[in-house]
C-alpha cells in the first residue's frame, strides 16, 4: 500500500471515530422513541442550526476551539504534531 492510500486509510478511520462519536453524543442529548423516531431538544436544533449557517471565522472562540481539537487529531495523524 503506497504512503498516500495509507494516510487516506488513517484519515478515513479517524473520521469514521469522530462521526460515531458525535453521533453517540447526539443520541445521549436526545429521545429515542419506541417506533424508531428520535427527537433533539429544540435548545440544539436552534444551536446546530446556527453553527451550520456560520463560517468558522465568525464563531465564538469556545466553538472554533473544538474544531481545532478535531484538526489537530488529522495533523497528528500526518506526523505534524506540536
Amino acid at each position: 500500500m503506497s504512503e498516500y492510500s495509507e494516510l487516506v486509510e488513517k484519515i478515513a478511520a479517524l473520521e469514521h471515530r469522530q462521526w460515531a462519536g458525535w453521533m453517540k453524543y447526539m443520541f445521549s442529548r436526545g429521545k429515542m422513541h419506541v417506533d424508531g423516531r428520535f427527537t433533539i431538544p429544540a435548545d440544539l436544533v436552534e444551536r446546530w442550526s446556527r453553527q451550520l449557517e456560520t463560517n468558522y471565522k465568525d464563531l465564538p472562540e469556545n466553538e472554533k476551539e473544538s474544531d481545532r481539537v478535531e484538526a489537530r487529531k488529522v495533523l497528528k495523524i500526518l506526523g505534524m504534531e506540536e
